[in-house]
């Protein structure tokens, strides 16, 4: 689908005119709702403090005391990076504080599926643990909750997502997204969530005269693990996050971070000392999200646990291998819904609906996500992957665009249609939902009626929005380097983006699918090295295109030592000649 280059709205940055900063990223640090110098003031004595968050000092208690009496505790992580982070910062600590009796447990989404199951308590309550402490999970965990219950082990549900119209019946509930709760950033991740509970914990044990005896734990250490879960959930980073997030890259870029973490960044060809969200997001994120689309996430919980870069390595390559393999699966179920939307003469066409449901049989239900979103960013659409399940059922991933609440939507269409949908949850951009395999038609036309009916105000045409164009003498290796490092840049806080009109002096297909070029700006002579990636073949490489108008970021490519500025094409339009 051809996008939309929208320039932001021209911002005052008087408030900047005092300052070092250069006036490009002046412009670009107002375009994003910058309106003070200390709004830039990212150090963590800014963070919002722990006890703003509902129901943390009572979690501090319940963990203090189960401390105290030696309990044997048991952590439920789920199958995402953030999950996975969640589950290696809750386990750390704790041991870190004196636990003696920590483990943990993370569903197979192929056996047990999502969250705080009656199955998954089941199965830790064969160890007898006196405490579940749910991370990244949880919040609309009934029956889990209520079989735990009967097993007599209390339940801590540590969580982000949102919150039903009934909420678990558990001893303790922290989740800023619950009712009641009025912590001011609500774009917590599920790991950022169980690292405010540690803060809270540690207070207490302060006051419980705990560490007269031990050493006292800096929770600071623990920070690259929240950035990582944070990027990787593609949470708003609004400046409380931005604030965990930057500090856990100044970590890793000293080296100062877990050894799996070093690990993951080895085989993922990325420098830690230069290293920014976007490598989290795009290079580590994924390595640790393949174990729980393949296999099991204990895989990656295990790598963010190693003590040793030896041992991590060795956990590291082995998520490289799943990742590689999750590639192809990938490829494969992209060819086939691609092939299924030509079937329908969709794409691009004037009867393209207002949201997407696909479903084939033999489709990996641990990679539906990513088909999901791949889709959803081809058509700009709202978009449901399906696959089989168990018992007759179909599970399904979904994904949204801005101004449509994908959980709102499933919410709405399961009180329209009572029993349509078997089980849901999720938040704004992204939810997941099971059915029975025979309502799938009538859920796909409820779905759609559904977004219709929320759709009125919502562009439905990919828009890319713009910091406008560069100066000639803006586009030099300083400037790009502190764009680089001025973030960190993420969901809702976006990389600068600019867009202009280039000529083409050269291209040439790289890795297959990947076009690069070296562009002029129209009226300089100036020649700037430039990459897109995952260009549509059947256009590019196009010799006879002498001009394009693109939409770029400004960065810096590394090569054998060597730095120099490098555009990184989001967006690629043939100019026609007049």
């Amino acid at each position: 689908m051809q996008k939309l280059i929208r320039r932001r709205e021209t911002v005052s940055t008087e408030h900047f005119s005092d300052t070092d900063i250069h006036p490009l990223l002046a412009r670009v640090y107002s375009g994003r709702g910058i309106d003070s110098c200390g709004q830039l003031d990212l150090s963590l004595e800014c963070l919002q403090p722990p006890m703003l968050l509902l129901n943390a000092d009572r979690a501090a208690a319940m963990l203090a005391d189960a401390l105290s009496r030696d309990d044997r505790i048991v952590v439920i992580g789920d199958f995402d990076a953030d999950g996975a982070t969640s589950t290696a910062l809750a386990v750390s600590v704790l041991t870190a504080f004196g636990a003696g009796h920590v483990d943990y447990l993370v569903p197979n989404r192929f056996e047990y599926g999502y969250g705080l199951t009656p199955e998954i308590v089941a199965l830790a309550a064969v160890d007898k643990p006196d405490l579940i402490i749910t991370v990244d999970n949880g919040i609309s965990s009934l029956e889990g909750v209520a079989a735990a219950r009967e097993f007599g082990i209390s339940t801590l549900i540590t969580d982000h997502h949102l919150a039903g119209r009934e909420l678990p019946m558990a001893d303790v509930i922290v989740n800023p997204n619950q009712p009641g709760c009025g912590f001011p950033s609500k774009n917590l991740a599920g790991v950022g969530v169980i690292f405010y509970i540690m803060l809270a914990l540690r207070a207490e044990l302060r006051s419980r005269g705990w560490f007269e005896q031990r050493p006292e734990v800096n929770l600071a250490q623990y920070l690259d693990l929240v950035a990582l879960g944070t990027v990787a959930d593609v949470v708003p980073l609004d400046r409380n996050n931005r604030i965990l997030v930057a500090e856990g890259l100044r970590r890793i870029r000293a080296s100062q971070c877990r050894p799996g973490i070093l690990a993951l960044l080895e085989v993922a060809s990325r420098q830690p000392h230069s290293v920014v969200a976007s490598d989290l997001g795009f290079a580590v994120g994924p390595r640790i999200n393949a174990a729980g689309r393949l296999e099991d996430m204990s895989i990656g919980i295990e790598c963010l646990l190693c003590e040793s870069l030896v041992g991590a390595r060795a956990q590291a390559d082995r998520l490289h291998q799943l990742n590689q393999d999750r590639r192809v699966i990938e490829q494969d179920m992209q060819a086939e819904a691609i092939a299924i939307l030509a079937r329908l003469s969709l794409e691009g066409g004037a009867d393209l609906p207002v949201a997407m449901t696909l479903y084939q049989s033999g489709w990996h239900q641990g990679v539906i996500g990513i088909l999901a979103s791949r889709i959803k960013d081809r058509l700009h659409r709202p978009t449901i992957a399906f696959a089989d399940g168990d018992s007759g059922d179909i599970k399904g991933s979904a994904r949204s665009i801005a101004g449509i609440h994908i959980r709102d939507i499933l919410d709405a269409v399961a009180t329209r249609h009572p029993g349509l949908i078997t089980r849901f949850g999720g938040h704004a951009m992204a939810a997941g939902l099971t059915l029975r395999r025979e309502d799938y038609e009538a859920f796909s036309v409820a779905f759609v009626a559904e977004v219709t009916r929320h759709a009125e105000d919502v562009h439905l045409q990919a828009v890319i929005e713009s910091d406008g164009a560069l100066a000639p003498d803006e586009f030099e290796l300083e400037l790009a380097t502190k764009l680089r490092f001025a973030g960190p840049w993420g969901q809702h806080f976006p990389e600068p983006m600019f867009d202009g009109c280039f000529s083409v002096v050269s291209q040439r297909l790289v890795g297959q699918k990947h076009l690069k070029l070296v562009l002029a700006p129209v009226g300089s002579g100036s020649l700037l090295d430039a990459i897109a990636f995952n260009v549509d073949l059947d256009i590019w490489p196009a010799p006879e295109v002498e001009q394009v108008e693109i939409a770029y970021r400004l960065d810096v490519n590394e090569f054998r030592g060597q730095r120099s500025v490098q555009l990184m094409v989001e967006h690629l339009v043939a100019i026609s000649p007049l």
